[in-house]
């Protein structure tokens, strides 16, 4: 089996796992994604194979829907390569790029040591936010049962994965808890530009959400 043969099963494993799935977090997810980390590493010189797969698995077993169990994504990506003809070094790689992926809250820092890891990482966050964002926002703040929007809070800033797994927020809040601090947390210099345009989108959709609710437009 040769590494398109791979990433073919693979691809058809991830649809059938989280195809339906209805908080944004399903197989269109990891389909753009995977785009968004094809698009970027174009032009780097990268193993693309790592970049693919763990674009792939990176949601396998998010720890959003795992009780808050951060060792499911990689241990579930491991069990399947491990199936497959796959060097370790490179399964370690891509557990590794599946590991710190995610964002932790405002005042922790998801550190990717390798070009792949960082490929990959800006793939998710880029489809955390823009048009596509907003809607998973709201997809997950439905499927999590969250207000929408509640202006008695304030916005949370946390300093631990602990705190950001464990607190209460609105889908609006979580605008301001996370997806407004991608775009400055982007690893490459293609990346920052596509963040650049969909960050602008959010703060404009936010703006008409406030005016609306406020009674003002």
């Amino acid at each position: 089996m040769n590494e398109k043969q791979i990433i073919e099963k693979t691809v058809d494993y991830v649809r059938k796992e989280l195809e339906g799935e209805g908080s944004g977090h399903d197989w269109w997810h990891i389909y753009r994604v995977w785009k968004n980390a094809l698009h970027i590493s174009a032009h780097e010189n990268v193993d693309q194979f790592v970049v693919e797969m763990a674009a792939l698995l990176h949601d396998i077993g998010d720890w959003k829907f795992h009780y808050g169990d951060e060792s499911v994504g990689p241990r579930l990506a491991r069990e399947w390569m491990t199936s497959l003809p796959i060097e370790e070094e490179r399964i370690a790689h891509i557990c590794s790029i599946i590991e710190h992926l995610s964002f932790k809250g405002a005042g922790t820092k998801s550190v990717m040591n390798t070009l792949e890891g960082m490929i990959v990482q800006d793939a998710d966050r880029l489809d955390a936010i823009g048009a596509v964002g907003i809607g998973r926002a709201f997809a997950y703040g439905g499927f999590a049962h969250q207000e929408m929007y509640n202006p008695t809070f304030e916005p949370t800033y946390h300093q631990t994965f602990e705190e950001y797994k464990k607190a209460k927020t609105t889908t609006i809040h979580h605008f301001y808890e996370k997806l407004l601090l991608l775009k400055d947390r982007m690893n490459l210099p293609s990346s920052k530009a596509i963040a650049e345009k969909r960050h602008a989108y959010m703060v404009d959709f936010l703006e008409q959400f406030l005016n609306e609710w406020n009674g003002k437009a």
